[in-house]
């Protein structure tokens, strides 16, 4: 199975990963493919991190709009892919990150099987109310950094409401790499979307592209 993570830039993405990984590797053949546009920064940081063997996390350079290259055109994330399970499948999971985009940023359902995105309460506490496609359709929203809320002057319960209201009964999720709660949580909620892949009763959903817009020509 394939979990795509998505969310702008500084929300913790990374860190999520090494979360999941310290989880659930220990009960579960996982590997990592992570997206920067000129680096390879994010890989680096989770084999640092020690939370896989090294090998089992790949880096794609996207070149261009990370968005771009989880969705419109996927083959470097596809060959990467490939390339962990030929080396070290089978896999139970992989865990595919965005490089940091914006709201309208999802992955296209040939890549992820199940999508997580994640905003955070640094990014201000009316984040959920702009909505976007990965807000309102992503398998899971993650509203991320919790702890911090006391620092940026974010009511976190607040927060979660309005992503509760933006996203019509689909899970919302108040995290903390520091609260064990949360974080055994998110590890339960892969778990129990890896049990519906393997009984075949996983079918990958499309969050939607950004709106239709338009912006006035008048002068």
């Amino acid at each position: 199975m394939r979990i795509g993570v998505a969310g702008p830039v500084g929300t913790g993405k990374s860190s999520i990963l090494a979360t999941l990984c310290r989880e659930l590797a220990g009960e579960l053949a996982m590997g990592v493919v992570t997206n920067d546009i000129y680096t390879d920064e994010d890989a680096r940081f989770l084999r640092s991190a020690g939370v896989l063997p090294t090998e089992r996390i790949r880096a794609v350079e996207t070149g261009a709009c990370p968005h771009t290259a989880i969705r419109d055109d996927i083959s470097a994330n596809l060959d990467a892919v490939e390339d962990l399970e030929e080396e070290f499948g089978p896999l139970d999971l992989v865990l595919v990150e965005s490089g940091g985009d914006n709201l309208t940023a999802t992955f296209s359902p040939a890549l992820a099987d199940a999508q997580l995105f994640c905003i955070d309460v640094a990014g201000g506490g009316d984040v959920a109310r702009k909505g976007g496609p990965g807000i309102t359709g992503a398998d899971l929203l993650i509203v991320n950094k919790t702890d911090l809320a006391p620092h940026v002057e974010v009511d976190v319960d607040a927060m979660v409401a309005d992503a509760r209201a933006a996203r019509d009964g689909l899970p919302v999720l108040a995290l903390s790499k520091h609260d064990p709660a949360s974080t055994a949580e998110l590890a339960d909620w892969v778990r129990s979307v890896l049990a519906r892949h393997r009984a075949g009763a996983l079918v990958p959903t499309d969050p939607g592209p950004m709106a239709p817009h338009s912006h006035s020509h008048d002068s």
